[in-house]
């Protein structure tokens, strides 16, 4: 690569410098900001060429509070707990941050920059472009590590012995599975509910096999029709993994991931000095079945309260295995799903249990929208942030409860739109991007 002419290079570096530090800082930027950007330039030239000095000054910029940081500063005349409306700028970063878990694009930061961000309208027309943005992609995949624990996928070790079918190909396509789900969920702006209901996933070959569905070949993943009783997340290798022990299937854990991510209702923290529950499989004692093994568990009144709760709804789910994989035999015993919801409704069967789920349509969308909230915010819905969030679940009805419509209902949301003063207003705030 050439560098410019010499007698141009510095208003040619002052150029470069200056659009790369407007995306940076995510706002316009004045001489004080490219300064110090041109010194560290200037250093690096009069040591190399130019591309060295645009290295150094990019250096410079990269390890900028106002690269690294998301700034928002209180205003001079409002006191500590005062709450006020975030800048056109300010909420431009929280939207893009939201959507692409990235820096607001040109287009994005022209219609802020000119004080139109707060335009309802044009607000909704620049979440619509975002949303449509390949970008968008990281909303799914970074909200559905967070909340549905896929992360914890890297983490996961079944035993090789119990589980000889799991191998690093299957444990990146249970992920994957997930992740190609969600997206199509959110670009067919599908209703929240049919993620529990959907009779379709994405697989490969490896996964295909996996899961028993035939004529899938190749590496490459691509839509396919399910076995009604892997309907929706539920019956994704992912989730059943990690709510699993490395050895078998735990109701415990799946219930309390139920009634935690799908109902909004999580069990309190186990009381202290509980003994756990054998580490133990079908294979070594077959004569024991999971559910006997929980009954006497159960025998401990101090958990008895909780487990009542939990077990029954992970018992829905003991026809996969700690891997996912389909089964009607534990050992020597057939598989018992059957349960009862917190409200007293039984199911006998998957199908069954995902029905009743659905009875709770309300109760998922309410969890859902938290979830999303949560993500948005980067940080925990606190009791005051309830009445915004029964807001976004209310104007959502209409639209049968879509992406767009709770996307759109949280960035209107007062909590991410507006703050509360946190001290001097020399003290800025910062704040990083959603967790990745």
């Amino acid at each position: 690569m050439e560098g410019p002419v010499i007698n141009d290079e510095e208003s040619c570096a002052k150029k470069i410098l200056t659009t790369l530090a407007r995306r940076a800082y995510r706002r316009p930027v004045a001489d004080a900001d490219v300064e110090p950007l041109l010194r560290f330039y200037s250093k690096g030239r009069s040591e190399g060429t130019f591309e060295q000095g645009i290295q150094a000054a990019l250096g410079r910029l990269l390890v900028s509070p106002q690269f690294l940081f998301r700034l928002e500063r209180d205003p001079a005349n409002l006191g500590p707990g005062g709450l006020f409306r975030i800048s056109d700028l300010e909420l431009a970063s929280r939207l893009s941050f939201f959507i692409w878990s990235s820096i607001p694009d040109d287009q994005l930061l022209d219609v802020a920059a000119r004080g139109r961000l707060k335009d309802p309208k044009i607000l909704e027309e620049q979440v619509r472009r975002m949303l449509a943005d390949s970008r968008a992609t990281a909303l799914v995949v970074n909200f559905g590590g967070q909340w549905l624990f896929l992360r914890n996928m890297r983490a996961v070790d079944p035993d090789a012995n119990a589980f000889p079918d799991f191998d690093e190909n299957l444990r990146d396509a249970f992920r994957r599975e997930t992740e190609l789900f969600l997206e199509s969920q959110m670009r067919e702006d599908r209703p929240i509910a049919e993620l529990l209901t959907a009779n379709y996933t994405f697989a490969n070959e490896r996964l295909a096999r996996f899961y028993g569905i035939r004529n899938v070949y190749g590496p490459h993943f691509r839509r396919v029709q399910t076995d009604p009783r892997r309907a929706g997340l539920l019956g994704h290798g992912s989730i059943l993994t990690v709510t699993s022990y490395a050895t078998r299937t735990s109701p415990v854990l799946r219930g309390k991931y139920l009634l935690d991510n799908i109902l909004g209702a999580p069990p309190p923290p186990p009381p202290p000095n509980v003994p756990p529950l054998p580490e133990t499989s079908a294979r070594e004692h077959p004569e024991v079945s999971m559910r006997e093994l929980m009954q006497a568990h159960r025998q401990n009144a101090v958990c008895a309260t909780c487990h009542q709760r939990m077990d029954p709804l992970g018992f829905a789910l003991e026809n996969f295995d700690a891997i996912g994989k389909w089964r009607t035999t534990e050992g020597h015993a057939p598989i018992d799903a059957s349960g009862v919801l917190p409200d007293g409704t039984r199911f006998g069967s998957p199908d069954e249990f995902r029905k009743a789920l659905m009875a709770h349509r309300d109760e998922f969308v309410r969890t859902f929208t938290e979830k999303l909230l949560t993500y948005a915010l980067g940080r925990a819905v606190a009791y005051y942030d309830m009445p915004a969030l029964r807001t976004i679940v209310r104007e959502a009805a209409p639209g049968d409860y879509r992406w767009s419509s709770l996307v759109l209902g949280i960035v209107n949301s007062r909590p991410f739109q507006m703050r509360a003063a946190q001290g001097r207003d020399d003290e800025p705030v910062s704040s990083v991007a959603p967790p990745q």
